[in-house]
């Protein structure tokens, strides 16, 4: 194999095809470079920290331009103003973000020193020794205990633990600290803790290249003249932590940056929001509003120079040494080339002036809002669940204005709308179908739980009757039997007890069928699944009396109606995303059988034909269990012959161990033995809607966002969780208002523009998503007021993502809570990761998270409106104020004969933006609120300004630069007309260029201030502090700064002005000139013209003052909740690869893993009116008669459509 240094490689990198690996053979590994141990994760050294930080910041416009206004500034024969001015700004700016990043590099170095210097027992020369990590190189045995971290990607050799078992924690690796197994071949396993047999250990290793793929691992070991199969679960990755074991021994494969850990920390995708892209525009447009002024100043100064003053003036100012035509006779030339070569120069010079219109700070300013409401996300006790220990957390802070401008949320289903906690609910068995509570009669009736809030009544004016809670099974001659377990059939456990043999076959396979873990705690059963639902299934099994006790590697043991049966466990055919199914091949008293479980579309195609019949009372059955919302399964099982397993095994192993194409081969085994099924039947699960789900999705719509479900569920039970069979619309019939999609159990709101649903499956997704389609999809789906893909892979939820945000002017957001999820989150413009039951790999991918999806309401209708209320807020005061200040240097370059001479003092012209106008500006863009949160949530139709972008466009920029541009034309001639012909008492002309300086700049400083509290609409004490402040800072400085004592140039100025009477008046009148007109045109539109942001301020003020009243004047409809009892929605198979191969190698597995959610396609049917009347027919509710209609059933109102297309 030819030598190869290896790099950082990508998942696609294939520049090494393969790796090899002898153990204990240092110099045969050693030809290939595999590279060491050592990681750095940091940026910078010593030497490269500084000037690489500055040439990183430098790459960003804004610090660029500065940093050449410097270098012109240090230029006499263009600079009017000292280089301090620019640099002082600059190097804070600067010097922040060099610290910042300082201390987070440092942060990283110690965190790598400290991983590179953990210590390590490592075989060498025969003995184990002590040695830091970055010395460990490929082909090192070593030896690990308990509680430690695994040094590099291992193989397993051997460990502690019967049957060479160990466990370990994978938080860094994927956020779950749920225990996996991992299991050593038993032939290395045999060599135990013998030093001397590791010294011999000569295995040769042949895998694959370093990448990035956590979940597989292909190899094959060659020893002792035999060849054994490698894959992921006989494999330790670094970063994990070897728990509730003694030790064990491994085999170093990976190491350093070639490690799975190391080749996953890749670069996140660096997320821009709207504002960020629409203030580089507007700065590229102010620097062309810069150009321009500096042009006319330009043209200005060579007709001034050249037509006006010329010669004349340079008796009194002569032009430099170096200007041609000069009076002091240095440099020939004419008084035109003299002039034209000063207007030259003045162009740079007024660069220099008005520099400031492009603000330095703004940057600055930003982040540190940013980071402020990202804080107070954090430190939201409403978004905190306290049944996990879990608060709302900002994971990035760069987003936040972009949560109030969502138009598009795309959610998962299972774990992110529900609670992804399953229950056993129904059952179709030999074409029966079980789970209805039935009366003498054999009439089904409602079932109800006890809740004391169930009545019975059509007004508050009629007796209402409590309704009895529906009566349970009783299954406590089950010593095994658990109280919390629901079912109210009493048909399963009398054909149980008659040994009706097909009821025993379906709850057999639930007890036989799975890899669920059993654990004996404080001598009480408890079971570890690795999926909610398959851990329904198997306690469903128990209760019912078919326990599933213990394996081993080779057998199964269960509890049969209380004869204890083994089984020798032959195969386990794992599940993947692809085959949609398991089986287990089992042998008890020589018959050899196959039971399967998967979806009905994979089980179905592998029947026998025998089966056609009960296939159909199946179908009928399963339909039935799709439009209640259940997750349904399909059961199946086959006889083998003898003769048959064994030809089918001798492939299988040939299979395993097989270095190319392994999982392929595998599967044509899988499909081999899995023909001519035998229907059993199908299971049917609950799974719960979480709380607040339905008013959080009601409020979100009504606030105009459209929301898509994106799920791996199947297509009947996903119309069941929005219930396209009774569309129906919350306004009394509005085809414009809000469609409610009405499930069994409770009502989900979703706003868009027509009454028509669309409900999509993966197979026919993947056609529609091709270029020539997805518009038509795009342009079907916008125009429904819902939309729902089942049966999609975690690629297409990506897709369908991305092209909603290619095609639309809008910000998507996606949500969710599994692996699965993960694409689809990196892919939007924002990402929300709920902490749920499928482990912590979304949230590690999210830009935000939290534990309940309730709370996406208060982050987008609170936070996110407040954020994005603040920063256009921010940007317009901003602009305002920097355009105001700049332009008094434009208006005075017409006195000044455009020489470049500033207005003011050079040190206010450094401290504006520092000292004297940016609190207040900052307190406006961290605490501003127009309506509080109550009212933020009562009334959703306030997010509204942010979906059209209504409150920072470029029309408000252009009307906040005309004010700023209006404003400093006050500010420079009002003052102007003052002092133009002023005198003291004492007859002395006040009317100097520093007094009038001193005089517009403190006209400035107050106005601004002013004009900031009026932008204030939620005042605290530090509003009022820094405001104020501010003002009162300025005059003390400047007198301070003035003084004598500092022997300043503008020494005695402010008090001379301060003093005067004429500037006092000139202050009040200037002001009441600015902030009069804006006074009366805000009174004209909160009065006249009020928005409803002025109309709920209002009643909030009126409700403040009357706190007693509760009636306002707007109202929000309300959401009506048919039941009390929990949505039911989509089954599909989630679990996960891989487990099978750990149970018959005899991995116990003690936690489950994270659930992956099936995709597979379902069928669009036909379009279709249905008839609310026959989908709701009343039932009788356990002997009480229901009333006829209730008056908010959907009876009462329109009925509406649900829109479907045939299979593409």
């Amino acid at each position: 194999m030819p030598k190869k240094k290896f790099k950082h490689l990508k998942e696609t990198d294939v520049s090494e095809i393969e790796r090899r690996i002898k153990a204990n053979d240092p110099v045969y590994n050693e030809q290939f470079e595999y590279a060491n141990n050592y990681i750095c994760t940091s940026k910078y050294t010593i030497i490269s920290f500084v000037p690489k930080n500055l040439i990183e910041q430098l790459q960003r416009i804004a610090n660029a331009y500065f940093l050449g206004l410097l270098i012109l500034q240090l230029i006499p024969a263009i600079s009017s103003l000292p280089f301090y001015t620019t640099l002082v700004p600059l190097v804070l700016v600067l010097g922040v973000t060099l610290v910042k990043d300082g201390l987070d590099d440092y942060r990283r170095h110690r965190s790598d020193d400290q991983v590179n210097n953990r210590k390590a027992t490592v075989l060498r020369d025969g003995k184990m020794m002590e040695e830091v990590w970055q010395k460990v190189v490929v082909g090192d045995i070593i030896k690990m205990e308990n509680n430690q971290f695994v040094a590099a990607d291992l193989l397993l050799l051997s460990t502690s633990e019967p049957n060479s078992l160990c466990y370990i924690e994978t938080a860094e690796l994927d956020g779950e600290t749920n225990l996996k197994v991992r299991q050593a071949l038993p032939e290395t396993a045999e060599i135990d803790n013998d030093i001397v047999k590791f010294s011999e250990f000569d295995g040769e290793i042949i895998c694959e290249a370093p990448n990035n793929r956590l979940p597989k691992f292909e190899g094959k070991l060659n020893w002792q003249g035999q060849t054994y199969s490698l894959d992921n679960d006989k494999i330790l990755l670094r970063g994990c932590v070897l728990r509730n074991t003694q030790w064990c021994y491994g085999l170093v494969v990976f190491s350093g940056h070639e490690s799975k850990l190391m080749m996953n920390c890749g670069k996140t995708v660096f997320k821009r929001t709207n504002i960020d892209r629409l203030m580089n525009d507007l700065i590229i447009g102010i620097f062309i509003f810069l150009l321009s002024m500096c042009l006319i100043c330009t043209i200005a100064c060579g007709i001034w120079e050249s037509q006006i003053a010329g010669d004349k003036f340079q008796i009194y100012l002569p032009w430099e040494s170096y200007i041609p035509g000069t009076i002091l006779g240095t440099k020939d030339g004419s008084v035109t080339e003299g002039a034209t070569t000063l207007s030259l120069l003045t162009f740079f010079s007024y660069i220099i002036v008005l520099n400031t219109v492009v603000p330095i700070s703004l940057y600055v300013s930003v982040e540190i809002i940013r980071m402020g409401n990202s804080l107070l996300i954090n430190w939201d006790s409403k978004m905190y669940y306290e049944a996990k220990d879990d608060p709302a957390k900002a994971r990035t802070t760069a987003l936040n204005e972009e949560l109030g401008q969502i138009e598009y949320i795309f959610s998962d289903k299972t774990g992110t709308l529900t609670q992804n906690i399953m229950e056993f609910r129904k059952a179709s068995i030999n074409g029966k179908s079980y789970g209805d509570y039935l009366d003498a009669s054999g009439t089904a009736l409602e079932i109800t739980e006890s809740d004391d809030s169930v009545f019975i009544g059509d007004s508050d004016l009629e007796p209402r009757a409590s309704i009895p809670s529906t009566p349970r099974c009783d299954f406590s001659e089950n010593k095994y039997y658990e109280e919390s377990f629901c079912f109210y059939d009493r048909r399963v456990p009398d054909g149980i007890k008659r040994q009706d043999q097909h009821m025993h076959d379906f709850f057999k396979l639930l007890a036989l069928c799975h890899t669920v873990m059993p654990e004996d705690k404080d001598g009480k059963l408890e079971y570890q699944a690795q999926s909610p639902d398959e851990g329904a299934l198997v306690t469903a099994a128990r209760n019912f009396g078919f326990v599933f006790k213990s394996r081993t590697p080779n057998t199964i043991t269960i509890d049969n109606c209380g004869t204890e049966e083994t089984y020798d466990l032959l195969a386990i055919l794992d599940f993947d995303n692809v085959r949609k199914r398991m089986s287990v091949i089992v042998r008890r008293n020589g018959k050899i059988q196959l039971w399967c479980k998967g979806a009905d579309s994979v089980i179905y195609e592998r029947l026998d034909k025998s089966c056609r019949e009960m296939q159909e009372l199946t179908t009928h059955h399963l339909n039935e269990f799709a439009q209640e919302g259940l997750r349904t399964l399909c059961l199946a099982v086959k006889e083998i012959p003898d003769s048959v397993y064994a030809t089918w095994a001798a492939k299988y192993k040939e299979a395993s161990i097989s270095m190319e194409n392994r999982e392929d081969k595998m599967n044509e085994c899988y499909e081999e033995i899995e023909t001519n099924l035998m229907l059993i039947g199908a299971t049917a699960i609950e799974d719960k809607l979480q709380d607040g789900v339905p008013d959080a999705i009601a409020n979100l719509a009504m606030a105009g966002i459209k929301i898509w479900v994106l799920t791996g569920d199947k297509q009947g039970p996903e119309e069941n969780t929005e219930h396209v069979d009774s569309v129906r619309f919350a306004n009394g019939g509005n085809p414009t208002g809000t469609a409610t999609f009405n499930s069994v159990d409770e009502t989900v709101s979703l706003e868009g523009s027509s009454d028509f649903a669309l409900v999509i499956n993966g197979h026919s997704l993947a056609h529609c998503l091709k270029p020539e389609l997805e518009m038509i999809l795009l342009e079907l789906g916008c125009s429904c007021k819902a939309v729902i893909c089942c049966r999609v892979t975690p690629l297409q939820k990506a897709l369908v993502v991305d092209l909603v945000k290619r095609n639309k002017k809008s910000i998507t957001l996606a949500i969710g809570d599994g692996a699965n999820d993960v694409s689809m989150i990196k892919t939007a413009h924002i990402g929300v990761g709920i902490s749920g039951q499928e482990g912590m790999q979304a949230v590690l991918s999210s830009d935000y998270s939290f534990s309940q999806f309730r709370y996406l309401e208060r982050l987008l209708l609170v936070h996110g409106r407040w954020s994005y209320l603040r920063m256009c807020k921010f940007l317009k005061f901003f602009f305002y104020k920097n355009f105001a200040f700049t332009l008094c240097h434009f208006w005075y370059a017409f006195f000044c004969g455009f020489t470049a001479q500033t207005l003011f003092d050079p040190y206010f012209i450094s401290f504006y933006n520092v000292m004297y106008s940016s609190l207040p500006v900052l307190a406006l863009g961290l605490f501003d609120q127009d309506v509080n949160d109550y009212y933020s949530l009562r009334f959703p139709k306030l997010y509204h300004p942010g979906l059209v972008n209504l409150l920072f466009n470029k029309k408000v920029f252009a009307l906040s630069v005309i004010e700023g541009v209006l404003s400093s034309i006050v500010l420079f001639f009002i003052p102007y007309g003052a002092l133009l012909e002023e005198v003291t008492p004492w007859g002395k002309d006040q009317a100097d260029i520093q007094s009038f300086g001193v005089v517009v700049a403190s006209t400035l400083v107050v106005a601004v201030n002013l004009r900031c509290a009026l932008d204030t609409s939620y005042w605290t004490g530090f509003n009022h502090f820094v405001i104020w402040g501010s003002i009162i800072y300025y005059f003390c400085f400047i007198l301070a700064m003035y003084a004598s004592v500092f022997n300043y140039t503008y020494q005695g100025a402010a008090f001379a002005v301060f003093s005067s009477a004429n500037f006092w008046l000139t202050l009040i009148l200037t002001n009441v000139i600015l902030l009069v007109p804006v006074v009366a045109y805000r009174f004209y539109m909160t009065n006249i013209n009020a928005s409803l942001t002025d109309r709920v301020r209002m009643k909030q003020r009126l409700t403040k003052s009357k706190s007693r009243s509760r009636d306002l004047h707007i109202r929000r409809t309300s959401t009506f909740r048919r039941s009390a009892r929990s949505m039911r929605s989509g089954y599909a198979f989630a679990h996960q690869q891989g487990f099978a191969e750990l149970i018959t190698s005899g991995t116990n597995m003690r936690d489950r893993a994270s659930s992956v959610q099936l995709k597979s396609p379902v069928t669009l049917t036909n379009v279709k009116k249905f008839d609310g009347h026959s989908a709701h027919s009343s039932k009788p509710t356990n002997g009480v008669t229901a009333p006829a209609t209730h008056p908010n059933s959907l009876e009462s109102y329109d009925k509406g459509k649900v829109l479907y297309s045939d299979k593409l």
